[in-house]
């Protein structure tokens, strides 16, 4: 009898062992993955974004900033603290100092909010304490109604806006502050009023610091 194909043998069969890859080649794999990525994705798309921003948005890409008389004065994207009675006052912030002395509103250095949640006797009191402020500051009676915005710090403490209500609420008291006619204080609040965006999203706001650089051009 003649076989053409070996016998098939019973049992499990070898199985080939893969040598291990030496370590000095499993070094230099991760090496150059590190060094590619470093590339990729710390330099070449960075300065890609960054060119394409600057291109796309420049006013944006510098940090939407505001000039008076060759001056930065501020940024149209970050609030700034206004006490004055002249003045338009934004929303409440409680930002600290870097450092924790204690609170510095507006400071873009430590942006953060408060967490406190709405059943926390510490928010309730701040806000009471605030709506009174915002009333007796404003001339308003003591039960007239103050928007939300008004008495509350945003999630970042650097809201640059507050809303249309919270202006006009305030139109009063920059007037007399200024000397001017409530009407054209409210006419140049209306003229910075920046709508809903694409007239469904967020709701329509005033940008405290271009309006305030408005007033002190009037006078």
């Amino acid at each position: 009898m003649t076989f053409t194909e070996p016998l098939p043998i019973d049992g499990p069969q070898p199985v080939p062992v893969a040598r291990p890859t030496p370590l000095p080649r499993l070094m230099l794999s991760a090496l150059l993955a590190a060094g590619l990525f470093t590339l990729v994705c710390g330099l070449a798309y960075p300065l890609l974004t960054t060119a394409v921003a600057g291109m796309l948005f420049p006013t944006q890409a510098r940090g939407s900033l505001i000039s008076r008389a060759g001056t930065v004065v501020g940024s149209a994207v970050l609030g700034q603290s206004f006490s004055a009675p002249r003045y338009l006052h934004g929303r409440p912030s409680i930002t600290n100092r870097t450092d924790g002395r204690g609170p510095d509103p507006y400071n873009a250095e430590n942006s953060g909010a408060s967490n406190w949640g709405p059943t926390n006797a510490k928010l309730r009191d701040a806000v009471q304490e605030r709506l009174a402020a915002f009333r007796t500051v404003n001339g308003l009676s003591a039960n007239a109604p103050v928007p939300i915005d008004a008495v509350t710090a945003s999630a970042s403490g650097l809201d640059p806006d507050v809303s249309l209500a919270t202006a006009l609420l305030q139109v009063g008291r920059v007037a007399r502050a200024r000397g001017l006619q409530p009407a054209a204080v409210e006419r140049v609040i209306r003229d910075h009023l920046t709508p809903r965006q694409f007239g469904v999203l967020g709701e329509a706001r005033v940008n405290v610091l271009t309006v305030n650089l408005a007033l002190d051009g009037m006078n």
